[in-house]
């Protein structure tokens, strides 16, 4: 097999069949399957999908998985890549359409180079602008700092205080980057069998970035390429600008495992418990700005 698609569903019944739909309706010149994971919506979400797409799954070409309870994006992801003996291996989010050949080429791209590790491609909105999170510098602490700080909005163009978005590169060109997004990250299978599975411990933010930190410290190469893309229907599934504070919690605990996990060590304790009050202060400030949100 040369390709495993892992798919993540938690009640995006309409995201997720549109995104199934925007691959298997394309020729493609490479063999591939897809494992559908279940994060137990209990919706009646999954069940659909399976209706849906029963020829497919008699056909072996989509495999439905069912988690018994929601354990995260990075658990589902797991369970799915422990299954797969494929080349290569494709995260790619529910709320996501592959454009044209975009499978093709990010697979041939690989192929003409054995360092690659991970590759992302250009993540568009629907409104045309790059998400930005799809080609990232690691969050280390002057990174961070400009980044809460305001300074990487001031000053986009800047290669000091753009460094986590990379605003200051074309976004039309192909390069090396730290990070990737989860939205589509193609992995070497030999990679995942150098670094192992994603971090569990993460719940649904970070797992991406601490997966390009592991991979890149092993001397695999992260490259972002602009000749393929996809469109990402970022929150495509929620009208409300209200996050759930659920979601923020994840957002800064991920933070947190990933500064613990990764530069800890590095850095004094005046640095790290000036990192850990900032983590958290911010947090408590979007706790309650959420709260005026409709």
């Amino acid at each position: 097999m040369d390709i495993s698609i892992i798919i993540v569903n938690y009640r995006t019944y309409n995201l997720t069949k549109q995104a199934i739909d925007s691959i298997i309706d394309k020729e493609h010149p490479f063999n591939y399957e897809i494992y559908v994971v279940d994060n137990a919506s209990n919706d009646g979400s999954f069940e659909k999908l399976q209706k849906d797409f029963s020829k497919e799954v008699t056909d072996s070409l989509i495999k439905f998985i069912a988690s018994t309870e929601n354990k995260g994006f990075a658990y589902a992801n797991n369970i799915a890549i422990n299954q797969t003996t494929a080349k290569y291996v494709l995260l790619l989010n529910s709320d996501t359409i592959i454009v044209d050949d975009c499978l093709e080429k990010c697979i041939n791209f690989m192929e003409s180079d054995k360092d690659i590790g991970a590759l992302g491609c250009k993540v568009v909105l629907p409104d045309g602008n790059l998400d930005k999170a799809c080609r990232r510098s690691f969050p280390d602490v002057d990174v961070s700092f400009y980044r809460m700080t305001g300074l990487s909005h001031l000053f986009p163009n800047s290669k000091r205080f753009g460094s986590y978005n990379l605003t200051y590169l074309d976004e039309n060109k192909t390069y090396e980057v730290d990070s990737l997004v989860g939205a589509f990250m193609l992995v070497r299978h030999n990679t995942i069998k150098d670094i192992g599975l994603l971090d569990e411990s993460f719940f649904m933010y970070g797992e991406d970035i601490d997966w390009c930190y592991r991979i890149k410290s092993s001397g695999w190469k992260i490259m972002y390429y602009s000749d393929a893309k996809i469109v990402h229907y970022k929150g495509g599934s929620n009208n409300s600008k209200k996050q759930k504070p659920k979601l923020i919690y994840e957002f800064y605990r991920a933070m947190d495992i990933f500064y613990n996990k990764h530069y800890k060590n590095k850095h004094s304790w005046i640095t790290n418990s000036a990192v850990y009050l900032g983590i958290w202060s911010t947090y408590s400030l979007k706790l309650f700005l959420n709260l005026f949100k409709k």
